[in-house]
């Protein structure tokens, strides 16, 4: 049995579509609640709880793990974080030890090499930067890690690092665009000439799929992570223009220099902490930097050492956006 953890959020669907289409159909959907309107197998788990953890692996015969359940974005409490995004993987590497689970594949990020600079055509030897700005991109990255030193003969491992996937049904990145747009509060941060990796929900779902096949088929294979993305790192800020542009007109964005949104960003993160605000920032450092710098990828390891290709293309990624966007 495959478990995909985050079975039903955006990429864990995508990943479960590719499957059955490859007739790789005794799936395991694992979501904090049961989904309407799905027809694969589910279960409503909460990956915190050890018990109910390992009560899964005790009622299913779980021979690959994909691990795609996470705590994103860029504020919130730090346990949290670290519950969900380490102590979970930590209490799923150690479960998938006990009871003999022979593939582990996560879904990691480029944040975790990401810290202050631009990133131009980097690869898998840059290292992981010494602060993070993120309790998510620590998290993750410290996740990251545990995973890839328990490769093992016994447990297959492997980390890919999709950046900013989007597509149809997107939950994050397209309607809060949309949203921000709508009511005054979208500005261009920096140039608009930084370039960034992005990859259709399609491609890092196939990626996932390439993977699994190469473990099946080379039991050596594992122990080492992977950027994914599109053929080519798009300019950012065209970018978000084009999918505006799917919906609305004339579209214009005031510019904002991205030193004024790093200082902003740092006075807005110290001011939520000192009021222990929960919601989170219009502006951050770790938002500035994103925003306003490079950061893009050579996906040449992820093509050779298991075949990955990307299979939508941006032009028609975008095109398959447009109904959906003209519905938030």
């Amino acid at each position: 049995m495959i478990l995909i953890t985050g079975g039903t959020g955006f990429l864990g669907m995508e990943i479960a579509k590719i499957f059955v289409e490859n007739k790789e159909d005794d799936l395991l959907l694992l979501s904090t609640s049961i989904k309407k309107n799905i027809k694969l197998k589910q279960i409503a788990c909460d990956l915190r709880n050890d018990q109910e953890v390992e009560t899964l692996f005790q009622n299913y015969n779980i021979k690959t793990i994909i691990h795609t359940a996470a705590k994103a974005g860029v504020w919130g409490d730090f346990k949290e974080y670290m519950d969900i995004n380490f102590k979970a993987t930590e209490l799923l590497l150690d479960l998938s030890q006990r009871y003999k689970v022979e593939r582990f594949i996560y879904t990691s990020t480029p944040s975790v090499v990401f810290g202050m600079e631009s990133i131009v055509n980097g690869d898998e030897t840059l290292e992981y930067p010494k602060n993070y700005l993120t309790h998510y991109a620590y998290s993750k990255a410290l996740a990251e890690k545990l995973v890839l030193t328990s490769h093992s003969e016994a447990l297959q491992t492997i980390a890919l690092r999709p950046h900013l996937i989007w597509g149809r049904e997107d939950r994050h990145l397209i309607p809060r665009l949309i949203q921000r747009y709508k009511i005054g509060k979208l500005k261009q941060v920096g140039n608009g000439e930084n370039l960034v990796d992005i990859i259709h929900v399609k491609n890092a779902a196939y990626a996932h799929y390439l993977s699994y096949k190469k473990m099946k088929s080379d039991t050596t294979f594992g122990g080492q992570s992977y950027f994914i993305g599109q053929d080519k790192p798009v300019n950012l800020w065209s970018f978000l223009k084009k999918i505006l542009e799917l919906r609305f007109n004339n579209i214009k964005l005031q510019s904002i220099p991205a030193s004024f949104c790093y200082f902003i960003g740092g006075v807005s993160e110290f001011i939520y902490k000192l009021f222990k605000i929960k919601k989170e920032p219009l502006m951050t450092r770790f938002v500035a930097l994103q925003l306003s710098k490079d950061h893009y990828f050579n996906h040449d390891k992820a093509k050779q050492d298991f075949g990955y290709k990307e299979i939508m293309t941006t032009d028609d990624g975008l095109k398959d956006l447009r109904e959906f966007v003209n519905q938030l």
